[in-house]
């Protein structure tokens, strides 16, 4: 029970943190060489999930495997509240939310604490990669995690994300932002229809159950966009796509 509350406490702290690896023990990891994802279970003991577990994320949505359901909650988004901050923590560009912004479902509010960004996808779609994912991260009272997750595919300049990558860090550090609610909310796209699937973090300590919801309508990025955010991380975040084993994902 003790390792199961430190690995809860270090999934939280791990996401919600301003560093992605400050809330786990200070260990360093990353995504090439000794420190990419192959190797994560071996730099800290509270990894262990990394290798062992078995509802892993991110996956690949093979659509013709998908269980189509009738009547699949509705999520009820609430996001009212401006970004705190835009950060640069060493694997990716998060902005901090402020307080008030939360998701509904399940019978269970979330709050919206943080969103990011991975180059290339992390999530595939019928062994697809998007050339950029966001993934805004949310959390309930009791410390369950949930996590709304918007593909971007080729197009043109994305106007939204345009003003985040104006505030970006060069360097580690965090950097004031007023960027408007109406802002985030936009990232989304109009239609909210989704599929859904249990799974866990795409970083480490890679706990497991995190609810998933990749929305099905993709939004666009240019090449220009998705080169400057890539630039900036020194290549690419991602997590390759994990076993499916034995879960269904939900339409």
């Amino acid at each position: 029970m003790k390792i199961i509350n430190a690995l809860k406490a270090t999934a939280v702290a791990s996401l919600l943190s301003t560093s992605l690896f400050a809330g786990a023990l200070g260990t360093h990891w990353g995504y090439t060489g000794h420190s990419s994802p192959e190797h994560w279970a071996e730099l800290n003991p509270l990894f262990f999930m990394c290798k062992d577990g078995s509802n892993q994320s991110p996956i690949n949505i093979v659509k013709k495997d998908i269980l189509a359901t009738t009547g699949l909650e509705k999520i009820k988004f609430n996001y009212t509240t401006n970004a705190s901050g835009v950060i640069n923590n060493g694997h990716t560009i998060q902005v901090n939310v402020k307080d008030g912004s939360s998701i509904t479902i399940d019978g269970i509010q979330f709050d919206l604490k943080q969103f990011h960004f991975h180059t290339p996808s992390e999530n595939e779609v019928d062994g697809k990669h998007f050339p950029l994912e966001a993934h805004f991260v949310h959390a309930a009272k009791d410390g369950h995690l949930a996590v709304i997750s918007v593909l971007f595919e080729d197009g043109k300049e994305n106007v939204d994300l345009k003003r985040i990558w104006s505030k970006m860090p060069h360097k580690e550090s965090s950097a004031g932002c007023g960027l408007p609610a109406a802002m985030i909310k936009d990232i989304l796209p109009k239609n909210k229809a989704y599929y859904r699937f249990d799974g866990s973090l795409t970083t480490p300590p890679c706990s497991e159950g995190v609810r998933w919801f990749v929305m099905q309508d993709y939004s666009h990025v240019s090449a220009a966009q998705v080169k400057e955010f890539a630039k900036l991380i020194h290549g690419h975040d991602n997590r390759p796509v994990q076993p499916m084993n034995a879960r269904k994902v939900l339409k």
